[in-house]
């Protein structure tokens, strides 16, 4: 059960940086194209036809991505600053 709230803690801190990083004006280019095509595959209907795939795909691969892209951004990107 901590590895599951260790993984989920990663993956909302890395929402929270790209949701920063979206809205920042220096953001690289391929940040918006790449974000809207994590968001499609996690909210694909395949998942729903084979609903262990889309829990597999869900868990794994969505945090993964999410969590290179992140990596892949530039320094200053990296931490948000608090209003």
């Amino acid at each position: 059960m901590k590895k599951i709230a260790l993984l989920w803690k990663i993956v909302r801190d890395d929402l929270c940086v790209l949701f920063y990083a979206l809205r920042h004006p220096d953001r690289p280019g391929w940040l918006t194209p790449a974000t809207a095509l994590v968001a499609l595959y996690a909210i694909d209907p395949f998942n729903v036809a084979v609903p262990f795939v889309g829990i597999v795909g869900d868990g794994v691969l969505v945090p993964l991505v999410l969590h290179l892209m992140v990596r892949c951004l530039p320094i200053q990107l990296r931490q948000p600053r608090s209003p």
